[in-house]
């Protein structure tokens, strides 16, 4: 079997984590912050040793800025839902997921107002666009930082210089770089970070989180979900300190112990070990689509960094009709369609239909990927 939906969520995971879950739930399983006894004292220090180690990775100076989620959809509510109020102008880019666009959309229902960047077929915008579209009511920038359908990266480091010119608050969505990129909260003037745990950084599903940058007042963030902490029982309000401002319930500290190995996994191989390897196999996988007949390939323009992330259509073919081939007769498994983002297809030009999407992992080899473009030529010759 060739996985190649990794996009969704890597797979297979390092081999650390699922011991690391296991070691959890039969030698600790106890609720983290609850309790005083010694194994809330040992959950509680799978949260702190993450969260120290989210914070190393993307060079944040405060562990406690790390807000755990269920995901990064979860986070980026809390950041729009928690911020924007009635008369805000946002920007964004026409390459968000829809975890933002829906959102976006509702909000526009209470008030709050949006506007696309110019964004060209090949899914990469121009930071000085920014100033041109900012309004006297802007208040916040959100960009994605790479694209889960055809692997386009953003310089979120031009885009935030400019955004903080203008004194716009900049929310990254992640989801698809964290683990991957470089991503440095101060240098790239990021004001909240937006990631999920179950893609590129290795861990397991339902576990994200939300990164505050260093000078940003978490006090704007108005909670999402309120309750209780483990801190300040004898308060009916609710904490107005990170992280359990905006960590009420029990955590996911089985996930979380996943995350933390898989995160142990990204600081052994290096990131610039891991960059490499996606971007050679994105090179692989582009080259070696494109020189089949009849396909069309979507991918983001190379440069210092792009995903592995590659989208293509066959011509005369149907999306469904392509994945369910390459699934029973090839062994090949990959996503078809919109991807749950119908405005990036807009932008690239492939929406209504969609596109088929390979999206190789880490552990995606070379003679993998020639098999899959081997399966998609077969395909296409019989088209």
């Amino acid at each position: 079997m060739i996985y190649l939906d990794n996009a969704a969520t890597s797979w297979p995971k390092p081999p650390g984590v699922q011991p690391a879950m296991a070691g959890y739930m039969t030698d600790i399983g106890a609720n983290p912050g609850r309790s005083g006894h010694r194994l809330s004292v040992d959950a509680a220090r799978i949260l702190f040793d993450t969260r120290e180690k989210l914070a190393r990775l993307f060079k944040g100076s405060d562990p406690s800025r790390v807000i755990f989620t269920m995901n990064a959809t979860a986070a980026l509510n809390l950041a729009m839902r928690g911020i924007l109020r009635e008369g805000d102008h946002v920007l964004t880019t026409g390459m968000e997921h829809n975890s933002v666009m829906r959102t976006l959309n509702d909000l526009r229902g209470r008030g709050v107002l949006y506007s696309i960047l110019p964004t060209p077929p090949n899914g990469v915008c121009d930071a000085d666009d920014l100033r041109n579209a900012v309004r006297k009511n802007t208040v916040m920038l959100i960009i994605n930082h790479g694209s889960n359908v055809n692997g386009a990266v953003q310089g979120i480091a031009g885009f935030g210089k400019i955004a903080r010119e203008l004194g716009l608050c900049v929310l990254v969505d992640a989801a698809q770089t964290a683990g991957i990129i470089d991503i440095d909260l101060d240098r790239d003037c990021i004001d909240m970070l937006a990631f999920t745990g179950h893609k590129g950084l290795l861990g397991p599903q339902g576990t994200g989180g939300l990164v505050l940058g260093t000078g940003f007042d978490h006090h704007r963030i108005k909670p999402q979900i309120t309750g209780g902490t483990g801190s300040l029982s004898e308060m009916e309000y609710q904490p107005d300190f990170l992280p359990d401002m905006c960590e009420s319930g029990t955590p996911n500290t089985v996930g979380i112990a996943g995350l933390s190995a898989g995160l142990d996994y990204i600081f052994e191989a290096g990131l610039e070990e891991i960059l490499t390897r996606e971007m050679a196999a994105g090179a692989l996988l582009r080259e070696g689509l494109a020189s089949i007949d009849g396909v069309t390939v979507f991918f983001g323009p190379g440069g210092k960094s792009h995903l592995s992330t590659c989208s293509f259509i066959i011509e005369g073919l149907g999306m469904g009709e392509v994945g369910l081939e390459l699934d029973e007769r090839f062994n090949v498994l990959c996503r078809v369609g919109l991807h749950c983002s119908p405005l990036a297809h807009k932008s690239l030009g492939t929406f209504p239909n969609g596109t088929i999407r390979f999206s190789p992992g880490i552990f995606t080899s070379r003679e993998e990927i020639t098999q899959a473009v081997g399966a998609v030529r077969q395909i296409a010759a019989h088209s």
